[in-house]
Parts: structure tokens; C-alpha cells; sequence
């Protein structure tokens, strides 16, 4: 079971534990890092003559976008996938079932749901164009989600599939082994094993006080126990990470690209929508659904993948709705001169 040049994941997700189950998490502050650069970046726009959107309203956008991000991200995971903590009621904290963040966590879709119902709250207000709300949003929208990924690798949650090798040859470098699987899926690593690796991982949960107590270890540095468990462990695809740069650094560069002449309003959201969910029907392949869905497929595809191919087809009409309408304003383009504007429309090229 020797797998040779492959990394055991010991990332500890916490940053400073300041007492009890209360601590500072890469989590978190990867929400923080998404927000605060997109607000950089919107404000630096927007005090240039980029956006139509005030300078000064920008913290009101992104005050938009962090409570539809929690919100939506929140109460999609919940109706999306586990709806039966609607009417999960506990004495302790949080109380409610909505609120246990740790149970099933936040679903992407949701939030980009809240993030578009926040925008258009914020350009209803300011009596901006709804369009390029959602246009400038779109823009920076990728850093967060390159953030959130790199946050879910460091959790090693959202687990990779597991990658083989033929007899005698060694895995991939790439590959990474995850003890977090031992949590997640730990009647499908016992299956795996034979009875005498079984015997051996039973001895090694009852020595550190279950599974949760061996994924502790590691994460703390512990030597000594990531050599003894690293044999009993599956090597997967990093799928977090595939995922960061597909739904992350790479929309962001393709989406600027797009973006360096002054294009109708609609045109980048639209684009977004098309290559975002094109990546994440592409790098979901690679990566495992929740345990608790893994048999809620159609056709071959999750229901996340489901969801996302209706991002490529609402983003494919949207353009298309937007490349046939005659005339209209054009904003933004970071490569190209402030347009000069005459009779209330744009004089410069761009779709």
C-alpha cells in the first residue's frame, strides 16, 4: 500500500484558537481577503471614470454583496441540499439548524443568487443600471471565489476522487492524500482496506481518541502519526485547487481580457456566467459531492453541475439578448481612452 511522492495533507484550518471551538480560520479570512480586494479594485474603477457607480458608494455595493453572499450562500446550501435542517432545533448554539454554518456550509450557487438580489437592491437605490451592477460585480467576483477554494483545500473539505496506478508503478506527484477522509468518508476507507489495515487504523482511533483525534495530530505537525496513517489513506485529485484556478484565476484574467474596451452593460455578467459554469461542470468531475449526495445524480452529473450548466445557458441568452439590442451605452474598458460621450451614448467600439 506503499504510495510513493505523494503529499499527506496536515494544513491546520485554524489560524489562532482563541478559546474553546472559537478561533480565527483561513475560512474566514478568505471571505475577508475576497471582500477587501474586490472593494480595492471597485473603488480604484470607479474613482478613475470606469464605472458609472459613485466612488463613494462602493462600500455600500460590497455591504450588498457580503450580507447576499452569507445570506444566499447559506439558504441555497439549505434548500439546495440538506432541507431538513429547516426543521433541525437544538439547546445549544446556534439553535437552529439554518444557522449551524459546520453543517453542509455555504453553496456557491446560493450566494451568487444573494450577491445579484443585493445588487440590484444597491443599483435601485443609487439608480444605477442593474446591468452593470451585476457587470462590475462580475468582475471581482472571481478573486473570492480563488479565495474560497484555496480555503476549502486548507479545510481539506470538498474531497478530490481518488487517483490509482497501475501494479508497481507510483502514484502522481500531484496527487494528495487527505486525512480529513477519515471524517468524511470513513466506511469508504474501511471498505478499502484489508482486515489487517483495518485492525491496524481501529488501534490507531482508539490511541488518539477516534478519527477526529488522528486528523488533529497531523494537522498539529505530528511526525509520527502522518507516517503510520499516511499508508492507510487514498491519494485524490486536489480538486480545490483545480477548481481555484478555473472558477478563479483564470475567469478573472478571461473576464479582464474581455473587459479592455468599453462593452454594453450585461456583456461581462453574461460572460461570467457562460465560463463559470463551464469550469465547474468541468472540475466537479474531479471532485467528490458531499457524502450524503453521492447517489443524487442525473444523468452523470450532480446537481451542482445541473445547476451550473443553467448558468451556461441563462449567460448564453443574456448575451445573445444583449448583442441584438441596437445601440445602448458603453462603459468601462481598462485598455482603452475615458470614452467621450455625446447626446447621453458612448463614441468607442466593443460589443
Amino acid at each position: 500500500m506503499t504510495m510513493l511522492g505523494v503529499w499527506v495533507h496536515d494544513l491546520n484550518p485554524i489560524v489562532v484558537r482563541l478559546g474553546g471551538d472559537f478561533a480565527i480560520r483561513w475560512y474566514g479570512l478568505a471571505y475577508i481577503a475576497g471582500f477587501i480586494c474586490a472593494y480595492l479594485i471597485l473603488r480604484f474603477l470607479a474613482k478613475r471614470g470606469r464605472l458609472l457607480i459613485p466612488h463613494d458608494a462602493v462600500p455600500d455595493l460590497m455591504l450588498a454583496v457580503m450580507v447576499g453572499t452569507l445570506v444566499g450562500g447559506r439558504l441555497g446550501y439549505v434548500l439546495i441540499y440538506q432541507p431538513d435542517l429547516l426543521m433541525t432545533f437544538e439547546k445549544s448554539f446556534p439553535w437552529w439548524g439554518l444557522l449551524a454554518i459546520n453543517q453542509g456550509g455555504m453553496a456557491s450557487h446560493g450566494g451568487m443568487i444573494g450577491v445579484v438580489i443585493g445588487a440590484l437592491l444597491f443599483a435601485r437605490k443609487y439608480k444605477v443600471a442593474g446591468l452593470h451592477a451585476l457587470d462590475a460585480l462580475a468582475l471581482v467576483a472571481p478573486i473570492g471565489i480563488f479565495f474560497g477554494r484555496l480555503a476549502n483545500f486548507v479545510n481539506g473539505e470538498l474531497l478530490g476522487r481518488i487517483v490509482t496506478a497501475a501494479p508497481g508503478k507510483e502514484l502522481p506527484w500531484w496527487a494528495v492524500k487527505y486525512s480529513q477522509e477519515l471524517l468524511e468518508r470513513h466506511s469508504e476507507v474501511v471498505s478499502g482496506l484489508s482486515v489487517e489495515h483495518r485492525d491496524w487504523l481501529e488501534g490507531f482511533e482508539s490511541m488518539y481518541g477516534g478519527a477526529s483525534g488522528i486528523v488533529r495530530e497531523i494537522q498539529r505537525g505530528n511526525d509520527v502519526v502522518t507516517a503510520q496513517i499516511a499508508p492507510l489513506l487514498n491519494a485524490r485529485h486536489p480538486s480545490q485547487l483545480y477548481q481555484a484556478f478555473f472558477e478563479g484565476l483564470l475567469l478573472f484574467v478571461v473576464l479582464w481580457f474581455v473587459w479592455r474596451k468599453p462593452r454594453r452593460m450585461g456583456v461581462i455578467a453574461a460572460w461570467f456566467l457562460m465560463l463559470y459554469g463551464v469550469g465547474r461542470v468541468f472540475t466537479e468531475f474531479y471532485r467528490l459531492p458531499d457524502a450524503h449526495l453521492v447517489t443524487q445524480r442525473m444523468v452523470g452529473l450532480s446537481r451542482g453541475q445541473w445547476l451550473s450548466a443553467g448558468m451556461v445557458v441563462i449567460g448564453a441568452v443574456m448575451l445573445g439578448e444583449v448583442m441584438a439590442r441596437k445601440g445602448g451605452e458603453r462603459v468601462g474598458g481598462w485598455g482603452s481612452p475615458l470614452p467621450r460621450r455625446e447626446g447621453g451614448a458612448e463614441k468607442t467600439g466593443g460589443v
